[in-house]
């Protein structure tokens, strides 16, 4: 957000909110909002690059009724609404319970070219890239013709993976599983000659697609140079930090462990490729010595069957607390409605329903909060968290698989500027607050979320008051 002309500064005043916010960002009450429902089986969420207004919801299969169309639906963040005519139906998809339409990305030229890539798997099991291109008359409704772009072959009917999303470098990225069954029975995960249970990395600018030259496995002999990262298991929605470009890979653990990777920017090359250590390691024990069924053999101390140097998950946890089994992925926090919560990153296990958050500083996790009970809310019931999701304004979501639903993050008490949890919560440090919000030009001062020119003004200190009389609840 531009910064108003008369503000561009930071008073001395909000310097010191900002930093005490730095050490209880945690700390911001927040609670949950559902905005949509009866959707079928939802799986993702993303939105155009600049698109304000629309989230494109994906739904996994069981579409219009049918068990083997998959629909990208539109939800208008206006009003809640849920377009009727889908924006693309994609029939012949796969239906076991792992299968079917999974991820969605639209390209960063979007609104001059229309491309939008896809990952499904189709009837016979094999996972499907493809583009498609929004129809010329109506920017509700996609063209339906596709362009493949690759299609991998997959051994058996789990770990498809399937997120992909476009890198600060303007590259697609596709997350691979390992092919399933139980235990990487092919060991595809350490194998570099396949793109089974790996981070993709690709030029889709033009097709048919083409290796990025500084991949860190281009002209090595029998390696994909399509490989980006590897030793995965499930990756299951990945995310970029849209401050940072840093991107976050959760991994499904076998029957142990599950994990949250981090991998820095890319920035200068050459790159090196990280190993996740799967099949290997689940996690950061190495598989053998869980109780697991993998017994590798070969895997005795140091785990000496990895085909480089393994890279360590930043935060890990045992499946067998509170019914934990599979990790969702989430997103860093950069919204406005929430300051002290930015740089927090939320992730979720589908099967436990539990909802946590952490920072990463200094490359330590801290500020580690269990959300559940905070973001769930009377008469409604947040289960099978399958993904997050995030607008063009940073705003965070939760998609529920098991009702069909999403729930937006917001703050429990808008106007509690200071991100205080004692009681009373809003005092006149919250009004000494916003006004240093205010001068600074941040966007958490757009109170009304007015667009028209000059973004701040006296609306702002109206709706403030508003808010404040409103009072918590």
């Amino acid at each position: 957000m531009k910064t108003p002309a008369p503000f561009r500064f930071m008073t001395p005043v909000l310097a010191t909110l900002l930093a005490a916010g730095a050490a209880a960002e945690a700390q911001q009450l927040l609670t949950t909002t559902r905005i949509a429902a009866g959707l079928i089986r939802p799986t993702f969420m993303t939105s155009p690059p600049g698109d304000t207004a629309r989230a494109f919801i994906v739904e996994q299969r069981g579409s219009g009724g049918t068990a083997t169309r998959a629909d990208i639906r539109i939800l208008n963040l206006a009003d809640n609404t849920i377009n009727p005519t889908p924006f693309l139906s994609i029939t012949g998809v796969s239906t076991g319970s792992e299968q079917g339409l999974l991820g969605l990305a639209f390209h960063p030229n979007y609104a001059s070219n229309g491309y939008f890539f896809v990952n499904y798997t189709n009837s016979a099991g094999t996972t499907v890239i493809a583009r498609y291109q929004v129809s010329g008359g109506d920017p509700n409704v996609a063209n339906p013709t596709a362009t493949p772009v690759l299609t991998i072959a997959q051994p058996f009917a789990n770990h498809n993976g399937g997120w992909m999303g476009f890198g600060p470098d303007g590259y697609l990225y596709d997350a691979q599983g390992d092919g399933g069954d139980f235990c990487d029975p092919q060991g595809n995960a350490q194998n570099r000659n396949v793109l089974l249970g790996k981070i993709l990395r690709i030029n889709v600018d033009a097709l048919p697609y083409t290796i990025p030259a500084d991949n860190p496995f281009v002209g090595v002999p029998n390696t994909r140079g399509e490989i980006w990262a590897y030793g995965l298991r499930n990756p299951w929605r990945p995310s970029f930090d849209r401050e940072t470009g840093d991107l976050w890979i959760a991994d499904v653990g076998q029957d142990y462990m599950e994990e949250v990777n981090f991998q820095p920017a890319a920035i200068t090359p050459p790159f090196t490729a990280a190993n996740y250590g799967w099949k290997c390691r689940e996690g950061t024990v190495c598989s053998s010595t869980s109780p697991s069924l993998c017994n590798v053999s070969s895997c005795g101390a140091g785990c000496t069957v990895l085909t480089g140097p393994a890279t360590e998950p930043i935060y890990t946890y045992i499946q067998a607390a509170t019914s934990n089994c599979s990790v969702s992925g989430g997103y860093v926090y950069r919204g406005c409605a929430m300051p002290y919560l930015r740089g927090t990153y939320f992730f979720a296990d589908y099967c436990s329903n539990q909802i946590w958050s952490f920072q990463r500083v200094g490359g330590v996790v801290t500020n580690f909060t269990n959300r559940t009970a905070e973001l769930a809310v009377a008469g409604t019931t947040i289960n099978f968290v399958v993904s997050f999701a995030e607008d063009q304004t940073g705003e965070m979501y939760i998609i529920d698989q098991g009702g069909g639903e999403i729930y937006k993050i917001i703050p429990r008490c808008k106007a509690n500027c200071d991100g205080s949890t004692l009681a009373p919560i809003l005092n006149v440090n919250d009004f000494s607050c916003f006004l240093n919000r205010f001068a600074a030009g941040e966007c958490y001062a757009n109170c009304d979320g007015s667009t028209a020119m000059p973004v701040l003004n006296v609306n702002d200190y109206s709706c403030f008051l508003n808010q404040y009389a409103v009072g918590c609840p």
